[in-house]
This record gives C-alpha cells, sequence and structure tokens, in this order.
C-alpha cells in the first residue's frame, strides 16, 4: 500500500505545483465572484442618461407620448435613474431634413457641441406599420434595443388602436402578451430557480465532467506513455509492481482533478448560496443580482457530482493508462485511444436526450450503465429529484462497472508496460488478460 501512495504522491504533487493547475484553479472562483459582483458594481454606479431626440413626422400626438413614454423609463436596480434625457423635434413634411441635421450631431463627441446618441424616427407609415427606425451609437447593445422596442411597442400599440377606433382599454387587454413564468420544484418545495437557470446548472455540469474526464484522462495516458517510451518503468517495475504503479497513477491525477472541481464546486456552492449578502456586503440590493441569473449549486448536489466524477474517473483514466501501456508511441496512443474517447463523447451526449425528460425510461436506463451514468446521474439530479434507491443503485452498478474495467485495465498494463514492438492485436490483448 505504501508504494501505491508513494506513486500516487509524486503525480499528486507534479500535477499540482504546476502554473496551469495552479491558474486554472483560482480563475474559476475569481470568474464565479465577478459574474456575482460585476451586477452588483454596475448597479451602483452613475450611468448618464442617453440623450435621444424623437424626430416627429406623425400627424396627431404620438410623438408627443412616445417622447414621454421614453423620458419615463428608469433604469433598474436600487439606482432608478433615468434611462434617457428626450428631445422631441417637429419635423412634419421634412422628416428626412431633419433627420440627416440630427445624425450629423449623433456621437460627436466635441466641446460645445451636444451630442446625441440616438435618433427615433416618427411617421404615419412607420407608425401603423410597426417598423420604427433608430439611428444610434449604441444599436449593436442587444439589451439597450429590446428595453427600446419594449417602451415603443406600448405607446404604439394604444396608437394603432385609437386609428382603429377600438377602445385602448378593451384593445390592450386583448392583447397582452402571455409570459410563461418557471419555477422549480424539488420535493415538494418551490426553489426559485427558472426553468432556465436550471437547464444551465445541468448543462454547465454535463460540459465540466466532459472536460475533466477527457483532460485528466489524457494526462494520465500521457504520463504513462512517457515513462514507457524513456524506458522509466522498466526500472520502477523492479520495485513496484505494475497494477501498483497503474494504481497510483490513477488515484493521484484522480486526486489533482476532484481538488480542483471541489474547489470550483464549493466557490460555486458559496457565491450562489450567499448572493444576498454578498449584495449587502457591497451595500446594494438583492434586486441587483437579477441582471446576472445564477443557478443555485446545492451540497447534496455538489456530493453527487464529485461522488460520480470520481467513479467515472478511475473508469475512464484506467482504461487510458492499459491504452498507453500497450503502445510504443505518442501517436499510437493518440489512435488506439479513439474507443476510450468515444465513450466519453456518448456519455456527454447521452446528456442532451435526457434534458426534456430527466425522469423517462431512458435516463433510468442510461443512468445504469456505467459508461454514461457519471454524465447523466448529477445533470438528472440537478434537473428533477432521484429516489434515493434508484440513486443508490446507480452508484453500486457504475462502482462494479469501474472494478470490472480497473481489473481489466490493470491485467493489460502488468504485461503491455514490459512490452515494445508491434501493437497487440484484440486476440493478443485477451491472452494478456486471462495469463496475467
Amino acid at each position: 500500500m505504501h508504494k501505491i501512495w508513494a506513486v500516487m504522491r509524486r503525480e499528486f504533487l507534479e500535477k499540482v505545483r504546476t502554473r496551469a493547475f495552479i491558474i486554472g484553479t483560482v480563475l474559476f472562483p475569481v470568474l464565479m465572484v465577478g459574474l456575482t459582483v460585476l451586477p452588483i458594481l454596475l448597479d451602483r454606479r452613475e450611468t448618464e442618461p442617453k440623450r435621444v431626440a424623437v424626430v416627429d413626422g406623425a400627424s396627431g400626438d404620438v410623438g408627443m407620448k412616445v417622447t414621454d413614454a421614453l423620458a419615463a423609463s428608469r433604469r433598474e436596480g436600487v439606482n432608478g435613474a433615468a434611462r434617457y434625457s428626450m428631445i422631441r423635434v417637429p419635423a412634419r413634411d421634412r422628416v428626412e431634413n431633419v433627420r440627416d441635421s440630427l445624425i450629423a450631431l449623433t456621437g460627436v463627441h466635441q466641446e460645445g457641441v451636444e451630442s446625441l446618441d440616438g435618433i427615433v424616427v416618427l411617421t404615419d407609415e412607420s407608425v401603423d406599420g410597426g417598423r420604427i427606425p433608430y439611428l444610434g451609437v449604441n444599436v449593436g447593445s442587444m439589451a439597450d434595443m429590446r428595453k427600446l422596442e419594449s417602451e415603443l411597442q406600448t405607446t404604439l400599440r394604444q396608437e394603432r388602436l385609437r386609428r382603429a377606433g377600438i377602445d385602448v382599454f378593451i384593445g390592450m387587454k386583448a392583447s397582452r402578451e402571455v409570459d410563461v413564468v418557471t419555477q422549480k420544484v424539488t420535493a415538494g418545495k418551490l426553489t426559485g430557480e427558472s426553468g432556465a437557470t436550471s437547464f444551465m446548472l445541468a448543462y454547465i455540469m454535463g460540459l465540466i465532467l466532459y472536460m475533466a474526464m477527457l483532460l485528466y484522462g489524457v494526462q494520465v495516458m500521457n504520463s504513462v506513455m512517457e515513462e514507457k517510451t524513456n524506458r522509466i518503468a522498466e526500472v520502477l517495475a523492479s520495485s513496484v509492481k505494475p497494477f501498483e504503479m497503474m494504481l497510483g497513477k490513477v488515484l493521484g491525477v484522480g486526486g489533482v482533478g476532484l481538488l480542483q472541481l471541489g474547489i470550483w464546486g464549493t466557490t460555486a456552492m458559496l457565491v450562489t448560496t450567499y448572493r444576498v449578502p454578498l449584495a449587502k456586503l457591497f451595500g446594494a440590493s438583492p434586486d441587483a443580482l437579477t441582471a446576472m441569473k445564477l443557478p443555485s449549486v446545492r451540497p447534496d448536489l455538489l456530493a453527487v457530482f464529485l461522488i460520480y466524477f470520481v467513479l467515472g474517473f478511475l473508469l475512464y483514466a484506467a482504461a487510458y493508462a492499459a491504452v498507453a501501456a500497450m503502445c510504443n508511441s505518442q501517436q499510437e496512443a493518440q489512435q488506439a485511444n479513439t474507443p476510450v474517447t468515444l465513450c466519453i463523447v456518448a456519455g456527454f451526449m447521452a446528456m442532451f436526450s435526457l434534458l426534456n425528460e430527466p425522469s423517462g425510461s431512458l435516463a433510468r436506463t442510461l443512468s445504469l450503465i456505467p459508461v454514461t451514468a457519471p454524465f447523466v446521474v448529477p445533470v438528472r439530479y440537478s434537473l428533477a429529484p432521484i429516489p434515493i434507491g434508484e440513486l443508490l443503485l446507480s452508484m453500486a452498478v457504475t462502482f462494479a462497472g469501474m472494478l470490472f474495467v480497473v481489473w481489466v485495465a490493470g491485467r493489460i498494463y502488468r504485461v503491455g508496460i514490459l512490452m515494445y514492438g508491434k501493437r497487440p492485436k484484440i486476440s493478443e490483448l485477451w491472452r494478456w488478460v486471462r495469463a496475467s
């Protein structure tokens, strides 16, 4: 056991001391905190209202109504600052001339010149057709454009109803848009999360598992390949059994991955759980956090995530180690690891099949297949509760599958680590498994 520990310790320390590991481990928590704090800081800063001119070439008082509606618009958050500083320019029968003269003042930053940020052009045709030209420096901001459309839509809808001779109150009530507000329910309790945040959490978890399995599995393969090509394995084999060497490498690199994902997961759990105290710490209202909707990471979800990462990593890392042991160069290993990589890709793709029905028969079946369970179960658990019996059964089946793969990989590794020459065929691999 102490020999396995020695190999494991060496692999662990060699990886965690690298600059890439330190930067990657620190960068994610900083990013998580930044995503939470940034909306607060943006909410607290004083933003000047955008100077917008309304070129009023429409009949009636619709131009005045649009100007008043935009002037009354306020920013979200605690500041409640005005969103627009409005100017109305009457332009009946001379819309193009007025528009062109105002374009010359838009986006110009010169001393003594009152610059504009945007121009709204109103004509009878644009009011009736619903296509309102807006010329401005902020047209690339989707958030600004959505807000401008929302403000214009209500006023112009009322004007079109009035022109059609329809009672405005009845027409607005009948044409009110339907907004389906989703809230997630878990174990008979409302969690406060929307469907979008639940999907975001599931997708992020699946992507992290996919990248971690692939990245750390390839690290195990490269480590074994390096020792074999440099003939270091022959020296190590004189004092450490091949299986102990393989298991030490897998556990060492797995410990690195578990440490990194544990830090990331704990940071995500703390940031999403204590968002309200964090907002108060910066002197902002919790309403400021609505600008960046982050899904909550529960402690039980984090535990399931880490458990299946360990099981999945041991399974795939052992397979990668066996691939490296039976190859003689990095090029051969890159070609031979394709089946293992395809299994990881299949597990990741299986995740998408259950996003619409996380409790269906397909999702339950995939949860009992060791190759796909490490990806499927954490994602399922984030979307809908899994019965404890089914969860324990999935863990047991995945654990058994992992032990079988480690056993087979260990027997291939035991022979292959000291074999050189032509890459073995399937029949030879089977002979290695039986003979060792």
